[in-house]
This record gives C-alpha cells, sequence and structure tokens, in this order.
C-alpha cells in the first residue's frame, strides 16, 4: 500500500512535468500568432525544451547524484514554476524560448529518479506496470493540463495557460514536500558499472529503436492543434475537446502497454509500431465530420500514449543494475526524438504542407520497424553463439 501510494506521488511531478513541457502543443497557433512567427518556428517552443533536456540528461544527473533525491525533485519543480511566471511576462519570442528552455536543463533528474524509484520498488517482473503508473501522471497531464489550457488560451489568453502550468507545478512541489518518503542514494560503488553499459550493443539497438518511435509520435503530435484546425476545419473549443478525448484514451492505452510489456517487451513494440502506422494512415484520411474525428483522435490516443512506456522499458531492460543512470540516458534520447521529430514535422510543413505531415511520421516508424527486426537478429545470432559448444 506504501509502495503504491509513493507511485502516485511520483506521478503528481510528472504530471506537472508533463504540462509544461507538452502543454504548448494545444496554443502552438495562439503563440505563433502573438509573437508573429511561423507555426515551424513556434514548434522551437517544444522542441528547444527538448533538446536541452537531450543536452543536460546525464550530466545533470552525475553532477547532482550527492543529493537528497526528495529536496531535489521539490527543487527541480520551483524551477518549472518559476519559469512559467517567466513566459508570462515574456515580451518577445526570444524571452519566452530562453524561459521554456530553462527548466529543460532540470527535467531529466527529476525523471531519472522518479522512473528508477518506481521500478526498484517492486520486483523486476512488476517493474513495467510500477513505471506505467509513473507515467500515467503524464497520461494524466494529456488529459487536463493540455486541453483545458488550450481552452483557456482560447477562451482568455495564452498568457493564463501558462498561469495554469504555474500552478500545477506549485501544487506538485507541495506534494513532494509534504507527502513523499524519503528515497535513499543509490550505492556510490554502482556508479563505476555506468561506464561499462554503453558497451552493450543491444543498449544502442534499443536507444535507436526509441529514438525513432519517439520521433515518429511527436512529428505529427507536435503539431496537432493546428493539424485539427487546417486539415480538419475544428474550431478551438473543439480542438480543445478533442485534445481532452485524446488523453482519456491514453489512459487505457497506458495501463494496457503496461500489461502487455510484462508479458513480452518485443512483441509489444512490434505491434505498438504496427497500430500507430495504421492509425496515421486513417488520420490522413479523415474528413471534417467531428464524431468521426473524434472517434479517430480516441483511437490515436489509445495507441500513442504508450509509446514513451514501451521506449522506457526498451532501453532500461538493457541495464537494470543502474536504473537511476539508464533513465537520465533514456531520458535525453527521448528528447532528442521529440527534437528530431518536431524538427522533421516542421520541415514537413514548410516543403508540403500540414495534411501531408503524416509521412513524416510514418518514415520515421519504418526506420523504427527495421531497427527491431535488426534487434531480433541480433538475439537470435547472440543465443545461438551462447548455446554452440566450445
Amino acid at each position: 500500500m506504501k509502495s503504491k501510494r509513493t507511485l502516485y506521488i511520483l506521478a503528481l511531478g510528472i504530471f506537472g512535468i508533463g504540462t509544461t513541457e507538452f502543454g504548448v502543443i494545444g496554443i502552438l497557433p495562439q503563440l505563433a500568432t502573438a509573437f508573429d512567427v511561423s507555426i515551424e518556428k513556434a514548434g522551437w517552443l517544444l522542441s528547444g525544451f527538448a533538446l536541452a533536456v537531450a543536452v543536460s540528461g546525464p550530466f545533470m544527473m552525475m553532477l547532482l547524484s550527492s543529493f537528497k533525491r526528495k529536496n531535489l525533485m521539490a527543487f527541480v519543480l520551483g524551477i518549472f514554476a518559476f519559469s512559467n511566471l517567466l513566459s508570462i511576462i515574456a515580451p518577445n519570442f526570444g524571452f519566452l524560448l530562453v524561459a521554456r528552455i530553462l527548466p529543460g536543463f532540470f527535467h531529466p533528474v527529476y525523471w531519472s529518479i522518479a522512473l528508477s524509484s518506481a521500478a526498484n520498488l517492486v520486483s523486476e517482473k512488476e517493474a513495467p506496470r510500477a513505471v506505467s503508473i509513473v507515467f500515467g501522471g503524464f497520461t494524466i497531464a494529456s488529459i487536463l493540463g493540455i486541453p483545458i489550457a488550450t481552452l483557456m488560451a482560447d477562451v482568455f489568453n495564452w498568457q493564463s495557460s501558462f498561469i495554469l502550468y504555474a500552478v500545477i507545478n506549485v501544487i506538485s512541489f507541495a506534494g513532494i514536500l509534504l507527502f513523499l518518503p524519503n528515497i535513499p542514494i543509490p550505492d556510490k560503488k554502482a556508479a563505476g558499472t555506468n561506464s561499462s553499459i554503453f558497451k552493450k550493443k543491444v543498449l544502442w539497438i534499443n536507444l535507436l529503436v526509441a529514438c525513432f518511435i519517439i520521433a515518429a509520435m511527436y512529428a505529427t503530435y507536435g503539431y496537432m492543434a493546428d493539424y485539427l484546425g487546417k486539415v480538419n476545419r475544428m474550431n478551438g473549443k473543439e480542438i480543445s475537446i478533442l485534445l481532452f478525448i485524446f488523453g482519456v484514451a491514453g489512459i487505457f492505452g497506458n495501463q494496457l502497454a503496461g500489461k502487455f510489456l510484462s508479458k513480452s517487451i518485443y512483441i509489444t513494440t512490434l505491434l505498438f509500431i504496427l497500430s500507430l502506422g495504421v492509425v496515421h494512415l486513417l488520420l490522413y484520411n479523415l474528413g471534417t465530420e467531428f464524431i468521426s474525428v473524434a472517434i479517430m483522435i480516441a483511437i490515436w490516443g489509445l495507441v500513442h500514449s504508450g509509446g514513451f512506456l514501451i521506449s522506457n522499458i526498451n532501453v532500461t531492460s538493457s541495464a537494470p543494475e543502474s536504473r537511476e543512470f539508464i533513465n537520465s540516458i533514456f531520458t535525453s534520447c527521448g528528447n532528442i526524438a521529440v527534437t528530431l521529430g518536431t524538427s522533421i514535422g516542421g520541415f514537413w510543413i514548410a516543403h508540403f504542407g500540414i495534411h501531408q505531415i503524416i509521412w513524416s511520421s510514418m518514415l520515421c516508424l519504418a526506420v523504427s520497424f527495421l531497427i527491431l527486426l535488426l534487434k531480433k537478429t541480433e538475439i537470435v545470432s547472440s543465443d545461438i553463439i551462447k548455446k554452440t559448444p566450445a
């Protein structure tokens, strides 16, 4: 019971961070208009943040490794709240971009501690489900934070969205300080094994699979509000409702992914890639009827939400002996992938138009599929070598 309560408290912090990081997805069109920049340039509010996370990932975790975990997590949430307050008063796009990037450097610290702590609380077999509970904080951010912020920007102004993000982070900050039990600092002797992790071929394969899966997810999802507005002819309130539907479906998708991963990581990853590909093909052929769009968005949310969890379990299963460090590597990989995905998506929009952005995701999915097949070949080859008598 106590371990489950801890998982939900950790998820609360992920909720605050996820709302800040991805909340701009729903208000990119308003921000582009407010600061008189293109939608592709506005996309840097998402990809710039992700790039900061990618660059700082393992280094920030190593730099702050001697500090108490609970205090570190609260500190990170405080930085997130402060950055949102700076965003509210942004006089120009450059200031807003800097305010957005600031918390990105501290983001990996919270994620690494939260995800490794979740896995360490339970047995190896139950780790995917425990991690899925913590990831649920991000899913709930998609359900409540992102669509409500989108609606607030439509009804009031874009600043009101950042006020919401700041409030959520303050609540998460208080929750961590008041209710999270102390988390022990990992044995420093384990740090010596970190360098050997990079010698594992399966780690590099899993990182590439994760990178292209997440890039495929965000190449289209990063411009979801713009796509729904321009291609499907939805207005601001309808987009808010659709984002809410996307998030609600995501709760079930995240839980489903956790259950499937407990049975087979490889098959779950393969099914995810194929399912997301089919979803994107169906999205491409959608019309402008709200009901049909809503049904398709629900299916998209159901599939999409498992992507981060599936990618995380693939990477962390490569080195379960050093969870905190490998989670910082995954955090960097995931955010490089978000940057890659949103950059590819922005390029696609600029050269082929918003409707064709689906094909940028399909390209990334095809690459991830081929790498996954390579992984299977490597596993089979390793098994044959192990079974061959000397």
